[in-house]
């Protein structure tokens, strides 16, 4: 299943763009939150996404900063599911003009 995953920082952004671009790739089932990046542990949706993705699926993601906000905090996260991620993560913009 084609899973994605959208990220605005402040509840006054709006999902609809990279829900739309999310859709376009094919992703069936789509977690969203509005919620800083800052922290991944504050990330509720993000939780259920990783615990929710199985063999076979593929992660998509509008950009990157929508997954993490530094290399740090991809370091930390790939620490925390590095094999879910390796298994999953597909970037649209480079998926849709690969």
């Amino acid at each position: 299943m084609n899973v994605g995953y959208a990220r605005v920082s402040t509840s006054s952004q709006n999902l609809e763009n990279q829900i739309d671009q999310l859709k376009s790739a094919g992703c069936k089932k789509i977690f969203s939150e509005k919620k800083s990046g800052k922290n991944e542990s504050n990330r509720e949706q993000f939780k259920i996404m990783m615990d929710f993705i199985r063999d076979g699926d593929v992660l998509y993601i509008t950009k990157l900063d929508r997954l993490s906000r530094s290399v740090i905090d991809l370091h930390n996260i790939a620490k925390s599911y590095i094999k879910t991620l390796i298994q999953h993560l597909q970037q649209v913009d480079c998926y849709l003009q690969c």
